[in-house]
């Protein structure tokens, strides 16, 4: 039986939820065992035989195909991120390839998708792979590897070795807190808790892959922030938020971080077909990355030649920051002194050079 999850000093009755048997047959058609899935985990399982998207990770049993894909889906629209899939794998096929790799070369396929940090962990992570001879096949240590949180490890673990280990993201967390009226915040230590227990409980260990998959289409697909299809749902008849009234109300977030507003300027020097970038530093956005001159929060620097405004007060937004840009160019015959770290490259050269989506707004109003 599963445990019981807390809501608000309340104990959950789930007992008329454990009350479906699935029989696990063998080869043969002849019964093995019987496992006993709650009504919840059955509706599931087989909404996703029905409804599961078709994605091009689906259904192979490479665990660095799954890995990518999952890596890409973190921060990004499904749309969005099955175009980037094929294209990743297309120019790194194997987990060698993307080992052997430079960074500047998987920042600069990785560009457009931003959380630039996902790419690098990636790349250290493929480099782990490669030194230990293949993925490892538990999830402890794919746990290890670099930038691999439970998530991911679950993630992979599941649909690569059929292991037992519930996935936990943010369409579960919203498909089991409305499922089961959990108002427990779920960008906390007790509410993380709650619902990975809550998942595993629910999890059927030997359908461990269809199951988190199901999960994570029904909360992407059925089970929405807005506009859920409670209308046509698996497991109305005993969601609790739907015959509560509180489907907008769950889950429950605290609140965020205040959002940091921070004004740039970027000027775009070129003296006879060169142009002026610098790698950014450690330790700030975008790290790796390669931009034109910055000014943020001073005076625009003194170049010998005219600035020419190109746009003022571009919004660019991101996690916990606003960045509020003025973008510039500059002509300059005479090449002037730079900053420190900065360097002229030819602007032929500039499509090997990984830059922030931000930055490419820039070189779009210099050739529309």
């Amino acid at each position: 039986m599963p445990t019981a999850v807390p809501k608000t000093g309340k104990v959950l009755r789930k007992s008329s939820l454990w009350n479906s048997r699935e029989v696990s047959k063998n080869q043969n058609g002849s019964s093995d065992h019987v496992m006993e899935y709650s009504s919840f985990t059955t509706a599931l399982l087989r909404w996703f035989a029905q409804y599961g998207r078709e994605l091009p990770w689906r259904g192979i049993a490479d665990p660095y195909g799954i890995w990518v894909s999952e890596v890409i889906l973190q921060q990004t629209r499904i749309e969005q991120g099955r175009d980037y899939w094929l294209r990743f794998m297309e120019r790194f096929p194997t987990v060698e390839a993307l080992a052997a790799a430079t960074e500047d070369e998987v920042l600069r396929q990785w560009q457009g998708l931003g959380y630039y940090s996902r790419a690098r962990n990636m790349h250290a992570a493929a480099r782990q792979i490669v030194e230990l001879g293949g993925f490892p096949r538990t999830i402890e240590g794919l746990r290890a590897l670099k930038g691999v949180g439970d998530y991911t490890a679950a993630a992979v673990g599941s649909m690569a070795f059929g292991l037992p280990a519930a996935a936990v993201d943010g369409n579960v967390y919203r498909v089991l807190a409305r499922h089961h009226g959990i108002d427990v915040p779920i960008n906390t230590t007790r509410g993380k808790r709650t619902f990975e227990a809550l998942a595993q409980d629910l999890l059927p260990e030997d359908q461990a892959s269809a199951f988190n998959q199901a999960m994570m289409d029904f909360g992407a697909t059925w089970c929405t922030p807005r506009s859920p299809r409670c209308i046509v749902c698996p497991v109305a008849d005993t969601c609790d938020a739907l015959h509560t009234g509180r489907v907008s109300q769950l889950p429950v977030k605290e609140k965020k971080l205040k959002v940091q507003e921070r004004r740039f300027s970027y000027v775009y020097v070129r003296h006879k077909g060169k142009t002026a970038l610098r790698r950014r530093p450690a330790g700030d956005i975008w790290q790796g990355l390669w931009e034109p001159l910055l000014v943020e929060n001073g005076p625009l620097p003194e170049l010998g030649c005219t600035l020419n405004l190109l746009a003022r007060g571009v919004k660019h937004v991101l996690t916990h920051r606003i960045l509020l840009v003025d973008f510039y160019f500059a002509e300059a015959l005479v090449p002037p002194a730079l900053p420190a770290g900065y360097q002229w490259v030819d602007e032929a050269d500039l499509g090997d050079y990984a830059m922030p989506r931000l930055v490419e707004k820039l070189l779009e109003l210099l050739h529309p």
